[in-house]
């Protein structure tokens, strides 16, 4: 591939979030024309793909790319324009959500839930992509806000999407819990203004490495940071915000809850990363800690020792509910979405260490492990959970006591969910053995045994759940309803390309690896984030119409 034409990489910015736009109009133009309607949001999920691919190689991976991108909304420089930016961290997760978000499009139109809802499912599916793509390449924490409303409106909906009482509970939960998220999500970014005058990214990072410079006080930096993450925690579905998601998934449509467990739970965590070491990390405000469930002192000089004192708290909380939980449901999605809990949690087990660790190295190492995991996991659990949509299509059922010889009715369909099983565990060649090894690697480099010990009981819950899910629902005599199944071959197709994706992020786990480097690196470099975007003073800005692209 050639190097695009000069000056075009900040085009390339904005075009998955143009793209999925035009899509989501497009197909809600479409009306009461189903064919057409699914044919548009299928070109739109291709065209998306291209999109985040071009972004991929002629931004951050291309031998002469720059490495970060910027894209100015309207000419109006930072900080007070709006501000896109696409750098080695949200060009990775941004693949994670069009590798899933292709899958669950093509997946929908085999298995779309009847009613009403059909006619606007669609144009749904592509505003909650850009939600997330927004999300993922906005500069600024006010729009990280507008961006996480749109992705949360689109998601309240598909939760009550089948309109049963159950559905409309689960929806009520939901919606009320996320409401009062973002009410402290509006109260931690205006005190944030309120303290250091801006919310641009960059010059927020700018104005808190320097604080005497612009009469700035960081100590209260700490506190608004708590309240903020608080509010990726619920996004990611951390102990203890995690009790919405066992009934918000099941209530919502299992390609939605396939895009909501391996996307859109990756907002949360690509907020606290990127809040965290970019913008936080240069703000000097002492923190002495001391976790005696985990045996260690956390002290430093930034907010980051808070981070990693709340996260490994959670991350071990979230581990041993969620592998706990996952072992006693009754059905595939309740243990995949207990699952979900757990799985998040051996995430933010290397970002608390690279939170509270002072050697660089060290930083670095641990937040590609929790960058490989969670691609792991947007894989694998985005798999089962469209399993489950096959399993219910073809059987009428989820429910465990219900199935049985579903290996034998359908090889591919077993093959694939044993993959994604498989990779949850950590077995080589997997991606999975790739993403627990790092982060077992980044504990032992941090010599904290405490959270080796929490992740060996982690995995071990974790061979118990996929084992007792795969012998009741794929081994034993056939039940009734696994009898006089008829397994979708397009929806089974799907899943063997995600176990296909998993296989061969394992074998060729060596460009995933640097991928991931550049990402872990892009959320460190918070002087290139700087210097990309440009915050200009007010002074400078006087007289002009506003900056360049």
């Amino acid at each position: 591939m050639t190097a695009p034409p000069v000056g075009t990489e900040s085009q390339l910015v904005i075009a998955p979030m143009l793209v999925v736009l035009v899509a989501a109009v497009g197909s809600l133009l479409l009306g009461r024309r189903p064919r057409a309607r699914a044919a548009v949001s299928l070109a739109g999920g291709a065209a998306y793909a291209v999109a985040v691919a071009a972004i991929d190689w002629y931004i951050v991976l291309a031998p002469d790319a720059p490495g970060i991108a910027t894209y100015q909304v309207g000419d109006w420089a930072a900080p007070f324009g709006i501000t896109l930016v696409a750098d080695g961290l949200s060009a990775f997760m941004l693949t994670m959500v069009a590798i899933l978000g292709v899958c669950s499009l093509v997946f929908s139109t085999r298995h779309l839930p009847g009613g009403e809802g059909r006619s606007y499912y669609f144009p749904l599916f592509h505003f909650l992509a850009l939600g997330v793509t927004g999300a993922f390449l906005t500069g600024d924490l006010f729009n990280l806000f507008v961006w996480f409303e749109v992705m949360l409106m689109a998601s309240y909906v598909f939760v009550a999407y089948s309109g049963g009482p159950q559905h409309t509970r689960a929806a009520f939960w939901y919606v009320s819990l996320n409401l009062l998220a973002s009410a402290v999500f509006l109260l931690g970014v205006g005190g944030i203004y309120a303290t250091t005058g801006t919310l641009n990214m960059a010059d927020l990072a700018q104005r808190l490495a320097d604080p005497a410079a612009y009469g700035l006080d960081p100590v209260p930096v700490v506190g608004l940071l708590g309240l903020l993450l608080s509010v990726f925690a619920i996004k990611a579905g951390l102990v203890p915000f995690q009790f919405w998601i066992p009934t918000a998934y099941r209530a919502a449509p299992p390609q939605i809850t396939a895009l909501l467990a391996g996307a859109t739970k990756k907002v949360g965590i690509y907020a606290i990363i990127r809040l965290s070491f970019t913008v936080f990390a240069g703000a000097e405000v002492a923190v002495d800690l001391s976790v005696p469930l985990l045996g260690v002192t956390i002290a430093g000089d930034s907010p980051l020792p808070f981070v990693g004192a709340a996260l490994f708290i959670m991350g071990t909380a979230s581990i041993l509910l969620g592998g706990i939980g996952a072992v006693g449901r009754d059905s595939m999605e309740g243990v995949f979405a207990y699952s979900s809990i757990g799985q998040v949690g051996f995430i933010a087990i290397p970002v608390a260490i690279a939170a509270t660790t002072a050697s660089p190295e060290l930083r670095r190492f641990a937040i590609i492990a929790a960058l490989v995991f969670a691609l792991n996991h947007t894989l694998a659990k985005g798999l089962l959970f469209l399993a489950v949509g096959t399993v219910r299509a073809a059987t009428g059922t989820s429910r465990l006591d219900d199935l049985g010889g579903l290996a034998r009715r359908s090889p591919p369909l077993a093959i694939a969910v044993f993959v994604a099983s498989l990779a949850l565990v950590g077995i080589p060649p997997l991606s999975g053995f790739f993403g627990k090894f790092l982060v077992f690697d980044a504990a032992a480099r941090a010599e904290n045994g405490p959270a080796i010990v929490l992740l060996l009981a982690g995995s071990l819950l974790t061979i118990a759940y996929a084992t007792r899910m795969w012998n009741r629902s794929f081994w034993g005599a056939r039940t009734p309803a696994v009898e006089v199944a008829t397994v979708d071959p397009v929806q089974v197709t799907v899943l063997v390309v995600l176990a296909t994706a998993i296989v061969g992020v394992g074998v060729g786990f060596e460009p995933v690896y640097e991928f991931a480097r550049t990402a872990a690196e892009a959320a460190l470099d918070t002087e290139s984030y700087v210097d990309a975007v440009d915050p200009q003073a007010a002074d400078d800005l006087l007289g002009s119409s506003g900056g360049e692209h």
